[in-house]
């Protein structure tokens, strides 16, 4: 039977400095507990362990302009936690506290959260450390071009499901959709059915309510081809 403190701690060991993620792990691990006494077939496999490392991590440079002209670097992130029950699903958060250890945490967390509805979605979290508080709409603009011009190839309607959180909004969903469609090499519209991706939703009027919705799929059972 795995010994949960000694997991625990090689986590914190392998993952250094990421104390949001550490106390995250420690909780689910916690209230695991008495059930994996009485159902020790639940330790086996290392499942354990897996549910604790994420299946990808993505880590990026966003480069972008201000409105002085002076060339500025933030850091962008993804974090793709599980994908056992459906695509990744969970929000990009921008926000000058960001880093790997709190996306770890609230990508862990998504997991189960998106797994509680009972719709086949895994769990994934992203975001960056720019802070779009004081900044232009052109700044923006300008950075979200940027974030999405290296995040397009990481995502998709049945990969990876972005979505809005802290410093994210409607403005900026906007913004990275927009630079999203401009991907050459996108496959998410079907003329001959008038379809997304795989069939999932209607090609969205130009609003950003409705591309929120792609950002945000239905992931119902899709309908014949």
């Amino acid at each position: 039977m795995t010994d949960l403190n000694t997991l625990f701690a090689n986590l914190k060991q392998r993952n250094p400095n990421q104390e949001p993620f550490h106390q995250a792990v420690e909780e689910v691990f916690m209230s695991l507990d008495p059930f994996l006494a009485q159902n020790p077939k639940y330790t086996q496999q290392s499942l354990l362990e897996r549910i604790v490392e994420p299946e990808r991590v993505v880590m990026f440079r966003v480069t972008w302009q201000d409105d002085k002209g002076q060339v500025q670097v933030n850091r962008g992130y993804r974090v793709q936690m599980s994908s056992a029950i459906g695509p990744y699903k969970g929000g990009l958060r921008f926000h000058p506290t960001v880093d790997l250890g709190v996306l770890k945490f609230l990508a862990f967390e998504q997991v189960f959260k998106n797994a509680l509805t009972t719709l086949p979605m895994g769990g994934g979290k992203g975001g960056s450390d720019f802070d779009p508080k004081g900044k232009s709409d052109a700044e923006v603009m300008r950075f979200c071009q940027a974030f999405m011009t290296e995040l397009y190839r990481h995502i998709g309607a049945d990969t990876d499901v972005p979505a809005g959180d802290i410093g994210v909004g409607g403005r900026e969903i906007g913004y990275l959709f927009g630079q999203y469609k401009k991907n050459p090499q996108r496959v998410f519209f079907r003329p001959d059915r008038q379809r997304f991706g795989m069939g999932r939703q209607p090609h969205p009027p130009r609003s950003n309510r409705l591309r929120l919705r792609l950002f945000r799929p239905s992931h119902a059972a899709n309908p014949q081809r």
